[in-house]
């Protein structure tokens, strides 16, 4: 039996499992891709076996760093949980020949409403790091959310993307490197800045500890380091004053569209919007944050009530499936980011491995559509929901 044929969806899990009573075999300190790995002859049929296949292949450092949440990674749990919970209301009767997954952002129009969310450190999963990730962003009509702490430059990803392009942002300090680099990524040609709050300080990155001598030195040309990736690398990323008058300082230069990522509190998403951010981005960091906090979609609701539609609202954490697409948009949101399964994919087929994982979630984000007799964005509301 192969591995993808003894797959469990219902207890297949991507968090550590009970320690076995074998000896475990030395870990290997290489943190690239191993190079026994190849594309399966059958391509993966849906994420989760992406996942799997990830976590067969990849090095130790490299999945226990693209894997693992924070301290006991109950967020990076209930991230998905909550969204397999709910429970979808079934609408039967309607004329689904035609289903339209178009919505816009920004007054971009886009063929479906996911995009590729921020992650660092690409190299890991890639060789070709997040120009890869462009490449198979743009091949499926995506828009990729570069990260600061990529591998390769916001220059170099641009001219591989075929899709717009937005900038992560993790402020810095100094003011001067901040304001450098945001207009660094405008004079590019990013379409939308996305400022992360949500990680001033680091918490209890467990799993990371046990691999902070395995991982490698890698480039973070956009910053001008070269070091171990985030905790790994024995420094904090982000400024830890970051305040609302940060965000009116960001506004009086930068022409883009300004999104603040990690919002979860209603009232944090109130003062977001008072103070001019064009959105905000309902994320809990994929659980790497503080542990505890609630699972993204169950945060939404609340957030999109406050908001009341004034801004967009998109969301992160959790999507394996089409039906959490739908679920996300129900409770609010415009759209969402896909994370760690675009490096899943990245890490298995390159290019072709993340077009494919954003063409699997819209081909079953389609059909959940269907099922539920919503035939267009538009028609997706609560009531979708049991």
């Amino acid at each position: 039996m192969t591995p993808l044929q003894a797959l469990s969806y219902g207890k297949f899990s991507s968090m550590p499992k009970r320690a076995s009573r074998k000896k475990p075999k030395p870990a290997k300190r290489d943190a690239q891709p191993k190079a026994s790995a190849s594309a399966p002859s059958v391509p993966p049929a849906s994420l989760a076996e992406y996942e799997l296949l990830a976590h067969q292949q990849f090095t130790r450092p490299a999945w226990e760093y693209i894997n693992s949440g924070s301290a006991d990674e109950n967020t990076t749990r209930w991230n998905v949980e909550a969204l397999t919970r709910m429970r979808l209301k079934p609408n039967v009767m309607v004329d689904v020949s035609k289903i339209d997954t178009r919505t816009k952002l920004f007054g971009h129009e886009m063929p479906h409403p996911i995009l590729v969310a921020p992650t660092s450190s690409h190299f890991l999963a890639h060789c070709e790091g997040e120009i890869a990730t462009a490449r198979g962003a743009g091949a499926a009509g995506a828009i990729m959310v570069a990260s600061t702490l990529s591998n390769c430059g916001i220059d170099e990803i641009f001219r591989a993307a075929t899709q717009p392009v937005w900038f992560q942002l993790y402020a810095d300090e100094d003011r001067g490197k901040t304001k450098s680099l945001i207009q660094r990524a405008e004079a590019i040609g990013c379409k939308a800045l996305c400022i992360t709050t949500d990680l001033p300080w680091i918490y209890a990155r467990n799993r990371e500890a046990h691999i902070v001598h395995e991982v490698p030195k890698l480039p973070f040309p956009n910053i001008n380091f070269t070091g171990g990736p985030a905790s790994t690398g024995l420094k904090t990323w982000g400024y830890r004053n970051l305040n609302w008058t940060d965000l009116e300082w960001v506004r009086s230069f930068c022409r883009l569209p300004i999104l603040l990522k990690g919002i979860l509190n209603p009232d944090d998403a109130e003062q977001a919007a008072k103070a001019g951010a064009s959105g905000i981005i309902v994320s809990n960091h994929g659980g790497r944050s503080l542990d505890t906090v609630p699972a993204s979609i169950d945060a939404l609701p609340a957030v999109a009530e406050k908001i009341a539609g004034r801004i967009p609202i998109l969301m992160d954490g959790g999507i394996r499936r089409g039906t959490d697409v739908l679920k996300a948009i129900a409770n609010g949101a415009t759209a969402i980011l896909l994370g760690r399964p675009i490096l899943y994919g990245l890490g298995i087929g390159g290019a072709e491995g993340v077009q494919r994982v954003i063409e699997i979630l819209r081909t079953e984000f389609e059909a959940a559509m269907a099922l539920t007799g919503r035939t267009s964005i538009a028609a997706i509301d609560r009531s979708v929901l049991w």
